[in-house]
């Protein structure tokens, strides 16, 4: 039998007796097996023959092998719970389930939804920044730093969303997160108990859905029209409702003024909590954007307002942030601290300077220029398909079009002919339809992938 001991352990007898300990309590070596020989595994080991032998003396003293006379030393222990000639270790139940693997094929007209062009990333900024702050004058005092995250950036996200979207906060209401996921988790341990309803949109989100429910929420689907979330439909006794009124995800449409409205109510009348994800409305290309919820009458006592800079720089890049009413600071910032304390201090500190010199505007405006043509050209392609309408939608990174066809058949046929696009039941509800993304996908290859698709839809 082989046995690996590393001699830089300074107490060789100890590390021995260690190792077979170990594999004898883990199952690894079974009752009535035999141990090596003290003259065999000395040599083996290049250690003397003493070394070896006070080790099994040990083992044999504390009961885990008995010596046999002219015979060797063997095992004797049996794990708890396990038949005396071994067995395997009981596995684990998980809580959760695994994640699906991502998809390894690789698209010639890739339609895929939810993330920005890397090409378009400010890369000679942002190593500028980076670099500027990874220096010995830049770093923090010794220790680990404050559960909000890094003050100038709260400061930046502060005005930025003042300026950009109408979410007037002060900087002390901002909680830096690792993305929105974070901020979704966070508010979630923070305000819901095991057993508590949280109501979703349906179609909608479905790492938020799943996030409820492994967090012991009972998760109610409301079924969303062409002005929002079904405020009516929403169940007795939800304690939180997690909707995207800006963008709604997947279909597209903005919630209008008086859903939010009757939303808003609802939260005031059941003493409820609304997080309201703004995931990707940097990008627009129509309308001004009605106000946020957390912004409307009411909002401020109700709302958590949830944004990211993952959909809108690179999703490689995990910052969000979390702004919510300050009776909730305390609580969600120690929440912060107990499921990772903070984010990377000096990326936090780079985006902070990266908004505070008007590098995050003039990135927006520019990838909203690249984006616009996309979505033109590819708005303008589906509108002249039979049988397809067009969801409309003023902001974002995808689009979703409506029609008689089975949608998950149809993006099948269309990944054979390298062309990826997103069933709408995929994400839920009742009505079929297409998601198609332009973030990824140059406009010069829209026209193509288009044809193709059209090639299928019959």
């Amino acid at each position: 039998m082989d046995f690996h001991v590393s001699l830089a352990e300074g107490d060789l007898t100890a590390g021995i007796y260690r190792r077979f300990r170990e594999a004898i309590v883990e199952g690894r070596m079974r009752p009535g097996e035999r141990l090596p020989s003290t003259r065999e595994l000395a040599k083996r080991l290049s250690v003397a023959r003493n070394t070896v032998a006070v080790a099994y003396e040990r083992l044999t003293a504390e009961g885990f092998c008995t010596a046999r006379v002219g015979a060797g030393t063997y095992v004797t222990y049996a794990a708890p719970g396990e038949p005396a000639t071994g067995g395997t270790a009981p596995t684990p139940r998980p809580q959760w389930r695994t994640e699906p693997a991502p998809d390894p094929r690789r698209f010639d007209y890739d339609f895929q939804i939810g993330v920005p062009d890397p090409a378009l990333f400010p890369y000679e900024t942002w190593r500028r920044l980076v670099s500027r702050e990874l220096r010995p004058s830049a770093a923090p005092a010794p220790g680990y730093a404050s559960a909000a995250g890094h003050p100038g950036l709260r400061e930046a996200v502060a005005r930025h969303i003042g300026l950009a979207r109408a979410v007037l906060a002060d900087p002390e209401d901002v909680l830096i997160t690792q993305g929105a996921q974070q901020a979704l988790d966070l508010a979630c341990r923070v305000l819901v108990e095991p057993g508590d309803t949280v109501a979703v949109e349906d179609p909608g989100y479905p790492p938020a859905r799943d996030l409820f429910a492994a967090l012991g929420a009972k998760v109610a689907r409301v079924p969303v029209d062409d002005e929002g979330i079904e405020v009516e439909r929403i169940p007795r006794g939800t304690r939180l409702v997690y909707v995207t009124p800006s963008h709604q995800f997947p279909l597209g449409m903005p919630m209008s003024l008086a859903r939010r409205r009757a939303l808003l109510d609802w939260a005031e009348r059941h003493d409820g909590v609304i997080v309201e994800d703004d995931y990707d409305s940097e990008f627009r290309y129509s309308d001004r954007p009605l106000e946020p919820l957390f912004s409307l009458g009411g909002g401020r006592g109700r709302v958590l307002y949830v944004g990211s800079f993952s959909k809108v720089l690179s999703p490689l890049l995990r910052v969000g942030f979390l702004v919510a009413p300050s009776a909730l600071r305390g609580p969600l910032r120690t929440a912060r601290r107990l499921s990772g304390w903070h984010g990377e201090w000096w990326t936090q500190a780079a985006l902070a300077r990266f908004v505070d010199e008007g590098q995050l505007g003039r990135h927006v405006r520019k990838a909203t220029r690249v984006y616009a043509a996309r979505r033109a050209r590819l708005v303008d392609g589906l509108a002249g398909m039979d049988g397809l309408t067009v969801v409309p939608g003023p902001a974002g990174l995808h689009v979703c079009v409506r029609g008689d066809f089975d949608g998950a058949a149809v993006a099948g046929r269309a990944a054979r002919l390298g062309v990826r696009v997103r069933e709408v039941k995929r994400y839920g509800g009742t009505r079929d339809g297409l998601v198609l993304g332009f973030g990824v996908i140059g406009e010069e290859r829209i026209g193509e992938g288009l044809r193709r698709l059209g090639g299928v839809l019959g």
